[in-house]
This record gives structure tokens, sequence and C-alpha cells, in this order.
């Protein structure tokens, strides 16, 4: 027993020992821990991978798409402004909206540059107010790659599309989202007091994010190939539709494109004449009217007939007080709504025309006209 009381205090001890020399390291460990030494730290990362990208994703589209997009600086007497432009042949050819190069007028300057960093002047080579479409042309530039077109008839709501344009001078910003409607009627411009800047577009509208500078900047399918042309958007200051080079709104997810078949058929006879055609019912309409419908007036400018004589519209038997209620079985509610349906065709093509007169309803079928727009 005595050697057991003896050996008591040595083992005790033994424990405190064996317990401080712990707590020493464990603050110790702590504090080189803390203070790094003992070696540099090397934080994880993912090694380096492929450049490439799935062709149908956005990077791969926009890819492919960019060097077929250019930014437009436009600068006249009184303004100035930014847009974007589509490369459509190996000849210089680029199209952009109207209201984009309004700004040089006769004596202004528009410059392109290129997403490889060069930058050329271009002239304007037709322009048309009624569709806000422009055709400018450069020339002395090597290995232009022009933007591939797809079909807008094909399109559906729900498609993926990408957009790619200048928002505030930001050049080669891409953005994404979906085909959010189709035949959307709209108007833009207006400014005017004639209304002669207004211009009618049967859209394709898209929550892809499109701001001022956007305008004339390709809308491209999942197979990256044109399918609009951005020219206007619905913004939260004013509500009203404004061309994207315009003002400073910003997107609040209504934005509306030119239908490429539209477009390409604009773009072809500017580049063939450097004017456009119109195709036109031959009637004067009454844009004060406030019911439902697009009326015939009762007269035309400078008191004349409001229906042509000899016109498409006399051929189908269009009357002064007719109400055009419907076009092809879609219903119009205005008059502006009936330029724009109308505008969607070609010079020459058939149209049904459902209209209400003294209270019946009655069908015609019209053939388009044609007119040469400014």
């Amino acid at each position: 027993m005595v050697d057991g009381l003896a050996r008591s205090p040595l083992i005790e001890t033994a424990v405190a020992l064996a317990l401080l020399s712990g707590g020493v390291g464990g603050v110790v460990g702590a504090r080189l821990e803390r203070d790094g030494v003992g070696g540099d730290v090397v934080l994880p990362q993912a090694g380096e991978e492929g450049g490439g990208r799935a062709p149908g994703s956005v990077a791969g589209i926009a890819a492919r798409a960019l060097p077929s997009v250019v930014t437009l600086h436009v600068s006249g007497d009184e303004e100035s402004g930014t847009g974007t432009g589509i490369v459509l042949d190996t000849r210089g050819h680029i199209l952009t909206n109207n209201h984009v190069v309004q700004p040089a007028g006769g004596d202004g300057t528009i410059s392109v540059s290129f997403s490889g960093g060069q930058t050329v002047k271009a002239k304007v080579v037709g322009h048309d107010t009624g569709y806000d479409l422009a055709v400018v042309q450069v020339s002395g530039v090597r290995g232009l790659k022009p933007m591939p077109l797809g079909n807008s008839d094909n399109v559906r709501v729900g498609d993926p599309v990408v957009a790619i344009g200048a928002p505030f001078d930001l050049d080669n910003t891409v953005t994404s989202g979906i085909i959010s409607a189709k035949e959307r009627p709209i108007t833009a411009g207006g400014e005017a007091s004639d209304g002669s800047d207004v211009s009618y577009v049967d859209a394709l509208q898209t929550d892809a994010p499109i701001n001022p500078g956007n305008s004339g900047g390709p809308l491209l399918d999942a197979q990256g190939r044109l399918v609009g042309v951005n020219s206007a958007i619905r913004s939260a200051d004013d509500g009203a539709g404004d061309g994207t080079g315009s003002g400073q709104a910003g997107s609040i997810g209504l934005g509306f494109a030119i239908p490429v078949n539209q477009a390409k058929r604009v773009a072809e006879e500017l580049i063939n004449t450097g004017k456009a055609t119109h195709p036109v019912i031959g009637v004067t309409l009454d844009m004060d009217y406030a019911g439902d419908g697009a009326r015939v007036a009762t007269k035309g400018g400078g008191d004349g007939p409001a229906v042509t004589a000899g016109g498409p519209g006399a051929k189908a038997g269009l009357k002064a007080g007719d109400v055009i209620t419907e076009v092809d079985g879609e219903r119009v509610h205005s008059g502006d709504e009936l330029i724009v349906r109308t505008r969607a065709h070609r010079p020459g093509d058939q149209l049904r025309l459902t209209l209400r007169r003294a209270g019946k309803d009655m069908t015609v079928s019209l053939v388009l006209g044609s007119s040469t727009g400014d």
C-alpha cells in the first residue's frame, strides 16, 4: 500500500504533463496554420479545357455569327447614334434599320466596325421608312462572312433565339431568350407631323434582352440562322414601341424583330433598285375611326375618292364606309393593323378580306397592288 500511495502523485503528474503538452501543441499548430507557416496556400482549380462549344449552344451560335455582325457609328449635322448591322454578301452589302442610318442624312458619315477590329466607311445603297430597313455598303474589306438566312415562317412560339448587337455602344453583346409571340402588329416612329416616318411591322416578339444600339442586329435561331432584324422595344418609361436606337429606355423583355422573309425581299429590292415596293389595297383609311376594324374613309386626299379608281380595292368591290374586320381569317382592330397585315405580303399576293357593310358581313378577294416607298 505504501508503494501504491507513493506512485500516485507521479502518475497524476505524468497525466498533467501530457495534457499540457497536447494543449501547447494545439495552440502552436493553430498558429502555424493561421500564419501560413509551413508552405504557400494553393487553391484547387479546374484545368484548361478546349475552346469549342456545342453548335446549338448560345456560345456556339455566337462564335459562328459574330464575324457576320457589325457595329455602325452614324453622325450627322444635328445628331449621332450607334446601331448594328448584318453582313449579307461578299460584295459588302450590310442590312440595318432605317432609323439607324437616318441621322446621317445626305451629308453625314457612317463607319462600320467588324468584330475583328477593322473599321471602314460605308455608304447608303437604299432605305425604306415604311419597313424601317436600310442597306449600306462597304468596300475594300476582304474575307466578309455573310450571315446565313433562315425562314421566319418556320419560327414557332417558344423557340430559343439569340440576339447580337451593340446596346449602349457595347459592341458584340450576346443575349438569349425565346420567341414569345408572332405576328405582333406594331408601329414605330411617328415623329413627323404627316406620319411619313411611321414604320409598320408584323413583328416577331422576343424576351431576349435588346436595348438602344441593338437596332439592325440579328435575331438568330438555334441553328445560327437569321430569323429577324431587331428593331423596336416596349419600354417601361413611356409604354410605347420605340426604335432601339433612340432614347435611353431599357429592355423589359418585350423586343420586336422584322421577320427575315420580309427583310430579305426588301433588302434585295434596295440593293437592286435603291427602292422597296409596298403592297397596297388602293383605299384611303379613316385613321380616326374608333370602332373595331379598319374603316374605308368617305373621301380621299384632296377631296378625291376614298377608293382609287381602277385600283385593287375598286376591282375587289370595296366602297367608302366599308369596315374591314379580317384579313385571311385573322382579326384586324384598327387601320394601323390593316396596314401591318398588308405590309407582311408582297405586291401581287391575293388576300381574303372580311368586311361589314350596312350591318352585314361579306367576304371579298383582293389582289394587292404596288407602290414605291421612301
